[in-house]
Formats: C-alpha cells, sequence, structure tokens
C-alpha cells in the first residue's frame, strides 16, 4: 500500500534527521525537503488520475474548461506553498513561512478573480 510506504519514508527520515541533528544540524533541513519531495513524487501517479478524472467529468457536465483550470491551479498553489511553509517552519524561519502564506492568498485571490466575477454576474442576472 502507498500510506504504509509514504509512512516508512517518513519515519525513516525522521530517524535520520533526528540522528543527524546531534552531529549536523545544517543537514537536517535538506534531508527534510529531500523527503518531502520523495513523497511528492510517490503521489505523483494519484495526482494525474485525480486531474484527469476532474477534466473529464467537467467536459460531461459542460463546465467552462477555465474555471478547472484555475480550480486546478489554485489547488497547486495551495499545495506547494503548504509544503514551503512547513519546510520554513520546520527550519525554524516562521517569519519567512508567513510571507510565503500571504503570498500565495493574494496570488490565490488573485487567480479567482474570473470565478467571482462569473458567481456575481450570476448573482446579479438572479436578483430583480
Amino acid at each position: 500500500m502507498e500510506v504504509i510506504r509514504i509512512i516508512s519514508i517518513a519515519l525513516i527520515g525522521l530517524i535520520i534527521i533526528v540522528l543527524l541533528k546531534q552531529y549536523k544540524p545544517e543537514f537536517a533541513i535538506y534531508i527534510s525537503l529531500l523527503i518531502g519531495i520523495l513523497i511528492l513524487l510517490l503521489v505523483m501517479d494519484r495526482l494525474s488520475g485525480i486531474i484527469q478524472m476532474i477534466q473529464s467529468i467537467a467536459n460531461k457536465s459542460n463546465i467552462n474548461n477555465e474555471f478547472i483550470s484555475i480550480l486546478l491551479k489554485i489547488t497547486g498553489i495551495a499545495f506547494l506553498s503548504e509544503f514551503a511553509i512547513s519546510i520554513c517552519k520546520d527550519s525554524g524561519e516562521a517569519a519567512i513561512a508567513n510571507k510565503i502564506e500571504i503570498g500565495t492568498k493574494i496570488i490565490i485571490i488573485s487567480i479567482s478573480i474570473p470565478i467571482i466575477s462569473s458567481l456575481l454576474e450570476i448573482i446579479l442576472k438572479i436578483l430583480p
């Protein structure tokens, strides 16, 4: 099972980090980053399957492909920013993590403008 593989990799990485922090604490962040990337690579097949399924459903239901693309971009930005924020917090850089969080929230809002404006147009058409 993939879950067992992910947990095993994470626990092995954790043990390496704990042992490494005693002798070379500056290298612990590299192991953490490597483990994170490895886990992301393990779930990429699942992620591509999810994206294909969402696009298939969108095509069948005549949903605007631009909106689906925007939602996938927003989801990707959220996942990547959470990964970066976690790495920053693990390395003790909470201030940088907060800046990443603010920056990505602004980017997500700016990317979602077409969806927001479309919803507002629909609401205005419904209201008398």
